[in-house]
């Protein structure tokens, strides 16, 4: 061979050499790609509960891949079930959504003890984390922190407090097709809105004015002049109409007030002048914790002294009785659930949270503490780990034991539950209604302010 034709040889081993070099290249870098991209597709570790929420990507929008995540996974690599809530834990609703957050926590705390919640998709038990963000009690942060939470990839939401806030939440929850459970708002206009993903083990408007009333027809005397101070928000006008409706349908009632007023108002004296001046038996209202307190602080100035308070929200946590003492005593109001209530297991959970946070519950810690368990009941049922599968075990809920009692949904996701009604007796909540719940006699007529 010439050493012409050697060095043609050698050059052409050289190029043949070299594309194999390359293509060896080619292929690692293929494959540490895609290890990296089925990393990503993992499920992510579930953040603390009470961390600050992580700040999602500007351009990513709520992917499907987060909705199916956790069955989309090889069934051992999952580890457990992540949900998320935003909770007003600042603001005008703190004082509520402290007992939410409690609830909450207790609820996964008592699950995760007896080794987690059964997924029937596994056919295993896996432990529940929760994610509890501050929306700082503002409608605009609530959508925010959802769509945090959505990003992080939970299963499903649990609500916060208010009927505002779950209005705003409850949209995003339908947006992004992720179940959500909830409870401390009766808002019956948000489930006429064609919500399918919405579901809520809470009596709604149409409950609560109806219970009322029933309860007011066992009292002797009637409180037959009624007063109704009506916020101006849509819950407020919903609960206005409701009351006068069941004025009209149960005899022997009249209302003889008739005044709204803004939320976040400081001076209520020209309503309360003119229920002072009509002399009414019974108020009805549904104020926030900081209106409720000082409707009743100048109601007591003003020497405004109806037989029955009926002061739904505002009422629902001890921060009532630690604001007003004696003069928040005798109010009437529907926090959701109680502590003397007969359901099976609500002893125990009351002594659980006893030792947990060392103080009594309170009215809708045992609501919230109902909402896990409601969603646990449906992650033993669901046929799959993904939020459709989820959404079609809730929709056919048939719960015959909570801390709130039976729980099913009707097709628009209210719930049908028990409405419950406690009164504030001696600085305690005393379940009043309904009367095969009762946890003592209802203290009425109210007595007056200058003589509590």
């Amino acid at each position: 061979m010439s050493e012409d034709h050697m060095q043609l040889h050698q050059a052409a081993a050289t190029r043949r050499l070299s594309r194999r070099v390359v293509l060896r290249g080619m292929a690692v870098a293929s494959a540490a790609l895609g290890g990296s991209l089925l990393a990503a597709c993992q499920p992510a570790a579930a953040p603390a509960p009470t961390a600050a929420p992580a700040k999602p990507a500007a351009t990513q929008a709520p992917a499907a891949a987060a909705t199916q995540a956790p069955a989309a996974a090889a069934g051992n690599a999952v580890t457990s079930v992540k949900v998320g809530a935003a909770v007003g834990l600042t603001g005008r609703y703190a004082s509520g959504g402290e007992q939410i957050k409690n609830g909450y926590e207790l609820a996964v705390k008592d699950i995760n003890s007896s080794g987690g919640a059964m997924v029937k998709a596994l056919g295993r038990k896996l432990p529940l984390e929760i994610n509890i963000l501050d929306d700082a009690s503002d409608a605009n942060q609530t959508a925010q922190r959802m769509e945090t939470l959505n990003n992080s990839g939970i299963l499903a939401y649990f609500g916060g407090f208010g009927s505002d806030l779950h209005a705003a939440a409850a949209a995003v929850a339908e947006k992004n097709k992720t179940p959500y459970v909830g409870v401390a708002f009766a808002l019956y206009s948000i489930h006429q809105q064609g919500y399918r993903y919405l579901f809520s083990p809470f009596p709604k408007s149409p409950l609560l004015t109806k219970a009322i009333f029933d309860l007011m027809d066992t009292l002797n005397p009637k409180p037959a002049r009624v007063a109704i101070f009506a916020e101006k928000t849509d819950w407020g006008a919903e609960m206005q109409n409701g009351w006068k409706q069941q004025a009209q349908s149960h005899s022997g009632f009249e209302v003889v007030v008739e005044e709204q007023y803004a939320p976040g108002s400081t001076d209520f004296s020209s309503m309360l002048l003119k229920a002072k001046s009509a002399n009414p038996d019974a108020v009805l209202m549904v104020p926030t914790p900081p209106d409720g307190i000082a409707i009743v602080k100048q109601m007591k100035e003003l020497d405004v002294n109806p037989k029955l308070f009926n002061i739904i929200r505002a009422s629902d946590s001890g921060a009532w009785s630690t604001a007003l003492g004696k003069d928040g005593d005798f109010t009437v109001g529907a926090p959701g659930w109680g502590a003397d209530l007969k359901f099976a297991g609500n002893a125990d959970m009351v002594k659980a949270y006893q030792a947990a946070y060392n103080k009594p519950p309170e009215g809708v810690v045992g609501a919230a503490y109902a909402v896990v368990q409601v969603f646990a009941d449906a992650l033993a049922r669901a046929d799959a780990l993904d939020r459709d599968s989820l959404r079609a075990a809730l929709a056919s809920t048939n719960m015959t034991s909570s801390v709130i009692g039976p729980v099913t949904f009707n097709p628009d996701g209210t719930g049908n539950v028990v409405t419950i009604y406690e009164q504030w007796q001696s600085g305690k909540q005393v379940t009043v209604w309904p009367p095969d719940q009762v946890g003592g006699q209802i203290q009425y007529p109210a007595k007056p302010f200058a003589q509590r």
